[in-house]
C-alpha cells in the first residue's frame, strides 16, 4: 500500500495493520523528508495518546496529518511503531 500526498509517496509498504478502517504504516515506511514534528496530541479512549506530525511537499503544509501512537494501550499494541494519515492523504493499493 502506499500513502500518497500532494503527488508523493508519503510512505510505502506490504505490511499494513487495519484498526477502524485505518492503515497504520510501519514507522520505518514513512518518508522523513516529507515530516515534520507536530505539538499537537489527542486521546482516544481505548488506544491512547496519540501524537501526529505535519507533512510539507513541495511547500505545501498538511498540519497533523499523520497520526501515531507512542505508547499505545494494551488493546492497541499492534498498533506500536505504526502510522495513519488522514487529511487528504489517499491511501492505495499499488
Amino acid at each position: 500500500m502506499k500513502a500518497i500526498w500532494n503527488g508523493k509517496v508519503i510512505a510505502e509498504s506490504n505490511d499494513i495493520v487495519k484498526v477502524e478502517g485505518n492503515a497504520y504504516f510501519p514507522e520505518e515506511a514513512l518518508n522523513k523528508d516529507y515530516i515534520k514534528t507536530s505539538n499537537t496530541h489527542t486521546v482516544c479512549p481505548w488506544k491512547g495518546t496519540a501524537s501526529y506530525f505535519n507533512l510539507e511537499v513541495d511547500g505545501s503544509e498538511n498540519k497533523d496529518a499523520v497520526w501515531y501512537y507512542p505508547e499505545p494501550s494494551e488493546a492497541a499494541k499492534n498498533i506500536k511503531n505504526r502510522v495513519a494519515f488522514w487529511k487528504g492523504v489517499q491511501v492505495v493499493n499499488d
